[in-house]
């Protein structure tokens, strides 16, 4: 499949999670056939939030996509290093970075939370991962997360600035999205309507 058709694919499946009409899956013979080797179409970077199942969102199984997870759906090298296994390696061909509506982790950068006098040293350092989105996004109305229109800009800027800091970070991944062998997308999750908007 093109990273096109693997869109095209995700796009289906969630208008089915959407609908409420999930594929029924045999988990226990899936569990089996994928103990034998695992092919992915494509790697989904999203935030912990656990109202965002991932698979589900997609109507997906076990072995259908690999899933890195931190919150704010930031990148790391280690998440970009899982990226080019993923991809140079194991052959998916699609990276999608998937942020969220009423993210909690773009809500404390917007707002400056200092976690670190909280004595939440790393949380702190991720919060700086996320505050340039917050400065990159134009000011309508009040800075603030209680301003949703203004939050919501910002979520999709955080999810774009991630793709961009992906392929400065990996050589390799630039080449292969350069070359069209993979596509880096962005994306967010409608955590009311349960829809998947590619950016």
């Amino acid at each position: 499949m093109t990273p096109d058709e693997i869109i095209g694919r995700l796009k289906k499946g969630n208008e089915n999670f959407v609908s409420n009409n999930l594929t029924q899956r045999d988990h226990s013979k899936q569990r089996r056939i994928a103990a034998i080797g695992q092919y992915p179409k494509a790697i989904v970077l999203s935030c912990v939030d656990s109202r965002v199942p991932v698979e589900d969102v997609f109507d997906l199984g076990i072995g259908d996509i690999f899933v890195a997870r931190v919150a704010g759906n930031i990148e790391n090298r280690d998440i970009v290093g899982s990226m080019e296994f993923a991809t140079a390696v194991a052959g998916s061909k699609l990276v999608i970075v998937m942020g969220h509506t009423q993210c909690g982790a773009v809500k404390h950068a917007i707002d400056n939370t200092d976690a670190k006098s909280m004595n939440m040293i790393a949380l702190g350092d991720l919060l700086s991962e996320i505050r340039p989105s917050v400065d990159m996004t134009e000011r309508i109305g009040e800075v603030s997360s209680k301003n949703e229109a203004f939050t919501n800009n910002v979520i999709n800027n955080n999810a774009l600035k991630t793709v961009e800091d992906i392929k400065l970070q990996s050589p390799k991944l630039k080449e292969l999205d350069d070359n069209g062998t993979i596509k880096i997308v962005a994306a967010v999750y409608d955590m009311a309507t349960g829809r998947v908007n590619f950016l």
